[in-house]
């Protein structure tokens, strides 16, 4: 089935207003939604947004593959949303298509029984911005502060691509053997975690999902224990091994139990491990406990030294205290990198990755032959081909190379900032190794301003195409040192 909309994003009109010649926050989160799943998906998406009293939409919303709600008190106040999401829960359970097509994005703080009950159980994105030592909620208005990069864009990574998948989902009458390919691939248990290794979980499971893995937990677990229990023992049973983080935090107590749902996550899967491991069957389990502890309490100091000395809590366990860096290494040798090629330019000296779109083909073939003039390999990215193998590539390239170069011809500056974005999100897709050196190489006269880069260490360069040697020289000198 075709749908005329790819996105429809909900929301309630008060968490789009905005002051004189600027663009509300719905607007901005469209936006920026559209630059990352155009990306994604390799042509553009079509995102429609939804007001609280707009009617142009069809009313059936039968004609919508994915809807966006952007929860907020105002949407959970409004009548009009609700109903928008109600009809769309009617069109989606009457078309047959029952895969998770809503994605809720939190504009502000909810809790679960705030939400309506048909997306409580659905795993959210909060796009609002979180001072972890104060605890204060703020909305952001600096998009692309240190900050925002941590958490509003790694959240907006993980929009982009949970849509595509379900938006590829959607599409297999036409595309049958590209979906069964990926839709039978190995699940892994992921555990859910404290609220300080929020960030870590996403960037792993983000990392197992670009390899080929389904990711469980993929919904919201409940707040009761038997609830709880019941779900984790059923995801337990599609996988073949579990990850566990630990940290400073405790993480939440289901209703009826003092244990935490780390504590309780960990005992099922040791359970699982050995009553498979009598069976003769291998179900592995990695732990990873944070060697910064300081702010731990307790009970928490109390729960990791149980782990360590409890025979049955680590059964079929590998426990590694080490920086997350080295554990997310020992999971890529186990997990993903068996079998794999080796990443692009691995033993063929230093590579500079030189970061173009396709209407800049001809523009950057200077700049090319001066790079290998100098002595070092030049890594492109693709345009022909099927849209998963070229993000494949594009993903190799971020891993291997030890430069990169953005050029900037034709494109607009938003292009060039997603393509920054690739590079600080590189240690996410598998990456090892430090980025030696990095910089914007613009063509003559395109005002791209260098101030504006400067907090990720980017520097801009503009090119002289008659003598692209001399104009690299700087960026060369910085690379060999």
């Amino acid at each position: 089935m075709a749908f005329e909309i790819d996105v429809l994003i909900v929301f309630a009109d008060k968490d789009n207003e905005a002051k004189k010649n600027e663009q509300g926050w719905v607007g901005q989160f469209k936006k920026f939604l559209e630059l990352m799943l155009n990306q994604v998906l390799g042509k553009k998406a079509n995102i429609v947004l939804k007001a609280e009293y707009d009617s142009v939409t069809s009313p059936k919303l039968n004609n919508v593959a994915a809807l966006v709600p952007v929860l907020s008190k105002d949407f959970i106040q409004s009548g009009q949303c609700l109903d928008h999401l109600e009809v769309f829960h009617k069109a989606v359970e009457s078309s047959g298509k029952n895969r998770n097509r809503i994605f809720k994005v939190f504009k502000s703080p909810l809790g679960v029984l705030e939400q309506p009950p048909r997306l409580r159980e659905l795993i959210g994105y909060e796009m609002y911005q979180l001072d972890s030592d104060t605890g204060e909620i703020r909305e952001y208005t600096d998009y692309f502060s240190s900050e925002a990069e941590r958490q509003y864009w790694m959240k907006m990574v993980d929009l982009a691509y949970d849509i595509y998948d379900t938006l590829l989902y959607l599409q297999q009458d036409q595309t049958q053997s590209e979906v069964k390919n990926i839709y039978k691939r190995k699940s892994i248990y992921l555990a859910e975690t404290g609220h300080d290794l929020s960030v870590q979980r996403n960037i792993i499971r983000r990392e197992l999902q670009r390899h080929g893995y389904i990711v469980l937990p993929d919904h919201t677990l409940p707040g009761k224990l038997e609830d709880f229990e019941r779900e984790v023992r059923k995801d337990l049973v599609d996988c073949s091994l579990s990850i566990h983080l630990v940290g400073s935090a405790y993480g939440e107590i289901p209703e009826g139990t003092d244990r935490s749902i780390v504590d309780i996550q960990n005992k099922l899967a040791a359970e699982k491990s050995a009553q498979l491991r009598q069976e003769g069957v291998e179900f592995s389990r990695l732990i990873w406990i944070s060697p910064n502890l300081v702010n731990a309490s307790e009970k928490q100091k109390a729960f990791i030294e149980s782990i360590k000395r409890d025979i049955e809590a680590q059964e079929g366990a590998e426990i590694l205290q080490t920086p997350l860096e080295d554990f997310k290494n020992i999971m890529r040798e186990e997990l993903v990198e068996a079998g794999e090629k080796r990443a692009v330019g691995a033993d063929n000296g230093k590579s500079i990755y030189l970061m173009h779109d396709k209407v800049d083909d001809e523009a950057v073939k200077p700049i090319k032959e001066a790079i290998e003039k100098s002595g070092y390999k030049v890594l492109l990215p693709e345009f022909e081909g099927e849209l998963l193998e070229l993000r494949k590539k594009h993903i190799e390239n971020l891993k291997a190379f030890d430069a990169a170069i953005i050029y900037k011809g034709k494109v607009n500056e938003q292009w060039v900032r997603m393509k920054a974005l690739d590079i600080l999100k590189a240690p996410g897709f598998g990456r090892k190794k430090p980025i030696i050196a990095k910089a914007i190489i613009t063509a003559p006269g395109s005002g791209l301003s260098a101030d504006s880069f400067k907090s990720q260490n980017l520097r801009v360069i503009e090119s002289d195409p008659r003598r692209s040697t001399e104009s690299l020289q700087s960026f060369f000198q910085e690379f060999n040192a």
